[in-house]
């Protein structure tokens, strides 16, 4: 019965050891200094299950292409309409501040609430395809738990109905 109440006492210490460690920023990561749209490309995905990316195909023999892959955002007609849009609905999301941003290319970071993990968030407006390319990535840690293919997607339902 001491073993339990050990164990439990540990569990506890170590969730509140993990809450105040996000509270005081230590799981925010590092922003990566490699973000942007190369020769029409965004970063590939992360090596370990933690990103998704429109265009995880560009990079069959990655080892997370599969687990990556998601699609880009479509769009009708106007381009800068489009961007315009998807503007509003970054800035209606809640822990997400745009940090950059040009008539094709979009960089936004997402902070969780609880532990403050922040995720890097690209989209690049590719014009001639009439797509919006998406990446999005943890910074930190080995899985995401599809927080950021869930993020993707609200991002796409809401752009669908507004």
């Amino acid at each position: 019965m001491k073993v339990v109440w050990f164990i439990a006492l540990v569990a506890v210490v170590i969730a509140a050891l993990l809450f105040l460690a996000g509270q005081l920023g230590w799981l925010k990561g590092t922003q990566p200094s490699d973000l942007g749209v190369k020769d029409g490309r965004l970063k590939p995905p992360a090596h370990t299950p933690n990103s998704v990316s429109s265009q995880a195909d560009l990079y069959p023999n990655h080892p997370q292409a599969q687990y990556a892959a998601i699609a880009p955002l479509d769009y009708q007609g106007d381009a800068k309409a489009a961007m315009a849009k998807l503007v509003g609905v970054l800035q209606a999301q809640s822990g997400t501040v745009i940090v950059s941003q040009t008539d094709d290319y979009l960089y936004a970071q997402s902070t969780t609430q609880l532990l403050r993990f922040t995720d890097d968030v690209e989209f690049w407006l590719d014009a001639a395809q009439q797509k919006i390319q998406v990446r999005s990535a943890s910074r930190i840690g080995r899985k995401d738990f599809g927080v950021n293919r869930q993020r993707i997607e609200a991002i796409r339902a809401q752009l669908n109905t507004n």
